[in-house]
């Protein structure tokens, strides 16, 4: 069967049929998915039946492995980490705030993957919102303000041993690890140009961006503020249905997302891979 890109009603997203994820993929089909990829943003792949073993092999194909600093790995897989919650689980949900993942590093991930291992029958949807779109709908005189902006992203609202996820979280399934590296900072261009599209699109967000670099503190809260209310319009975005199975790979250049909950009682088991820019040929 001949791949098939299906673009979704809305701002990004389609999904691809046609593909057997647990066997190895030619040049050709890695290169059209890419273009599909760099088009929609976010793909989901449904009724793929897949290992870890054949989720790294797929990530390889995306780009190199990039870390995930304050999660714990699965054994015998140092780049796969769990998003899991239980049935009985009461801890806040995990990354209900809208995040670019890990742009607090120096070279952020070009990509995620999760892979649907345990799906709840409701709720669990991944809410995305295209920076993109965000990016150009800003008034001129916004974007003209921005334009030679630095964030400053920090983990230390999550992973801090204040943050949310913190000495003080408890009962959370999820391995994750909180840290001190995580009051440190990171600059990065409020309007960011995507290194492969060129186009250029809004880059913060309430999960990172802690301050506008070199504006004073009222002013940095506003102005963020402001923006934060704005990039998660709803004619940005894009509300993603799992299904068992499926494998969803998303571009943390130009899209911010948040997870949602609503299923309570019922346990959710995804498996994640971050990727970073793609090296040079």
């Amino acid at each position: 069967m001949a791949l098939s890109v299906t673009v979704q009603p809305a701002p990004c997203g389609a999904l691809v049929r046609g593909l057997d994820l647990s066997q190895p993929l030619s040049q050709e089909q890695i290169a059209e998915l890419r273009a599909a990829w760099l088009a929609h943003q976010v793909l989901a792949f449904p009724d793929q039946a897949m290992t870890v073993t054949d989720l790294e092999r797929f990530a390889t194909t995306v780009g190199p492995f990039s870390p995930d600093p304050y999660f714990h790995s699965i054994p015998g897989h140092p780049h796969v980490a769990q998003v899991r919650r239980e049935a009985n689980e009461t801890s806040a949900l995990f990354a209900d705030n809208w995040h670019s993942d890990w742009s607090f590093l120096a070279s952020p991930p070009a990509a995620t993957l999760l892979y649907g291992n345990v799906i709840p029958p409701v709720g669990g949807d991944t809410l995305f919102a295209n920076q993109y779109a965000a990016w150009d709908a800003l008034p001129e005189a916004m974007r003209t303000l921005l334009h030679d902006k630095q964030g400053v992203h920090s983990a230390r609202l999550g992973y801090s041993r204040k943050g949310r996820y913190g000495e003080r979280d408890a009962g959370r399934s999820m391995a994750i690890r909180y840290d001190d590296s995580a009051m440190s900072t990171q600059l990065q261009p409020v309007a960011r140009r995507h290194p492969e599209t060129g186009r250029t699109a809004l880059f913060v967000s309430p999960g990172y961006t802690i301050a506008i670099d070199g504006m004073p503190d009222d002013e940095s809260t506003a102005l963020l503020a402001e923006l934060f209310a704005h990039q998660g319009k709803p004619e940005f975005v894009y509300q993603h249905r799992w299904q068992q199975g499926m494998l969803v790979m998303w571009d943390n250049r130009c899209l911010v997302h948040a997870a949602t909950g609503g299923y309570a009682g019922h346990q959710r088991l995804l498996h994640r891979i971050t990727v970073g820019e793609r090296l040079a040929a």
